[in-house]
C-alpha cells in the first residue's frame, strides 16, 4: 500500500470510530430517566399511622423505592407544614399527600404552587391551581351514578340525604347536575334513626349515596315496587344478608376486579387487606412512575388530555385542581358486584 492509500485508509478509520463513539452517547442522552424524587407526605405517626404506613405500602408497589421519599406529617396541619419544608429542600418533582382535609392548605400554602401537589383529600372545597384533589368525591361517585341512570331512562329521582357531610356534597353535586342530564332530584332530609320518608309521587330512582343500615332500609322498602336503587361505592356491603337487599341496585364504584387485582398484590407483600385509600395512593404513585418512564415528571405530563388508568379508575388532572374520574357501574347480586358499564364523574 502506497503513503497515500495509507493516509486515506487511516482518515476512514478515524472518521468511523469517531461515529462509533459520538452515536452511543446520543442515545445515553435520549435515554436518560429523570432521577428526581416524589415526596410522600403522610400520617406515619399518630392516630392514623396505620393507614398511613399502609398508603406508603401502597405507592412502593407502583413506584421504585429509590424515587419515593416519605415525610412524616403527624395527621396535623403543623406537621404537614414541616413535612412539606422538608421536602422542598430535595427538590422533587412532584409532592403526593397530605391525606386529610386540615393538612392540605399547610402543605399548599408551604408549597406556593412551586411543586405539584396530589393531594389524597376527598375535600373539592380544597382544590387549587397546583394542588389536586385526588381522593374520591361525592360529587365525582354522584354525577357518575346519576350520567348513567339517565342513559338507561331515569328521569325523577328522588335523594335521601342522611345528613353526613358525604350526603351534604352529595346533594349539591345532585342539584348542579339537573340541568346537564335533564333529570329531576328532590332531595329528602333523614336524620340517623328516623324512619325513611315517602317519596310521595313515586320516582324512577332512589338514591342513597351513603351507607349502612339507612341504605339496607331502603333497599328493603324498595323491593317489588319497581323504583330503581342508585348508590356509591360507600354503600358495596359483602355481606349476604346486605347483598340480598341489595340485589338490583346500580352503584358507581371503582371496578372491583381492578381492585381485587391490586389487593392480591398488596397482601402478597405486604399482609391485610389494603383499602379505597391506600389504592389513591398506588395510583398516584402510578402516573408518577409513568411519566417519570416517559421523561414527562411535572406539571405538563399531569395535564395530559389522555389521562392516566389506575385501580380507582381513570383519571384526568384540570387546571383548577379538580380530577375528572371514570366509574365502574356495578349491580348488586346475591353472590356480588358486577361491573356492567362505566360512565364519568365530574
Amino acid at each position: 500500500m502506497d503513503r497515500r492509500s495509507l493516509l486515506k485508509s487511516l482518515q476512514s478509520g478515524l472518521v468511523a470510530s469517531a461515529a462509533s463513539v459520538v452515536l452511543p452517547s446520543v442515545v445515553f442522552a435520549a435515554d436518560k430517566k429523570d432521577k428526581r424524587p416524589i415526596a410522600l407526605l403522610l400520617p406515619l405517626t399518630g392516630p392514623r399511622a396505620r393507614l398511613g404506613l399502609s398508603m406508603r405500602q401502597a405507592a412502593l408497589l407502583a413506584e421504585n423505592n429509590a424515587y419515593v421519599q416519605s415525610f412524616d406529617t403527624g395527621g396535623t396541619a403543623a406537621g404537614a407544614a414541616a413535612a412539606a419544608a422538608k421536602a422542598i429542600k430535595l427538590k422533587p418533582a412532584l409532592i403526593l399527600g397530605p391525606l386529610s382535609a386540615e393538612e392540605v392548605p399547610a402543605v399548599s400554602s408551604a408549597i406556593a404552587g412551586r411543586i405539584p401537589v396530589i393531594a389524597f383529600s376527598n375535600d373539592s372545597v380544597l382544590r387549587a391551581p397546583g394542588t389536586w384533589i385526588f381522593g374520591i368525591t361525592a360529587g365525582q361517585v354522584t354525577t357518575a351514578i346519576l350520567r348513567y341512570a339517565r342513559t338507561r331512562g331515569i328521569k325523577t329521582v328522588t335523594m335521601i340525604d342522611d345528613g353526613s357531610p358525604w350526603s351534604a356534597a352529595a346533594a349539591l353535586a345532585a342539584g348542579k347536575a339537573e340541568g346537564e342530564l335533564g333529570i329531576t332530584v328532590t332531595v329528602l332530609q333523614v336524620k340517623p334513626g328516623q324512619p325513611l320518608p315517602s317519596p310521595g309521587e313515586a320516582p324512577d330512582a332512589v338514591l342513597l349515596p351513603g351507607s349502612g343500615e339507612t341504605v339496607l332500609a331502603a333497599a328493603r322498602a324498595l323491593k317489588d315496587t319497581g323504583i330503581q336503587l342508585l348508590g356509591t361505592f360507600q354503600g358495596l356491603d359483602n355481606r349476604p344478608a346486605a347483598l340480598a337487599a341489595l340485589e338490583g341496585a346500580w352503584l358507581a364504584s371503582p371496578d372491583p376486579n381492578a381492585f381485587g387485582t391490586f389487593a392480591s398484590a398488596f397482601q402478597a407483600r405486604n399482609g391485610g387487606d389494603p383499602g379505597t385509600i391506600a389504592a389513591l395512593a398506588y395510583d398516584a404513585a402510578g402516573i408518577a412512575n409513568t411519566l417519570r418512564a416517559d421523561n414527562r415528571l411535572g406539571i405538563e405530563g399531569l395535564m395530559d388530555a389522555k389521562g392516566f388508568h389506575g385501580v380507582t379508575g381513570p383519571v384526568r388532572f384540570r387546571t383548577d385542581g379538580s380530577v375528572a374520574r371514570d366509574f365502574a357501574i356495578v349491580v348488586a347480586g346475591p353472590t356480588g358486584y358486577t361491573p356492567v358499564a362505566s360512565s364519568s364523574g365530574s
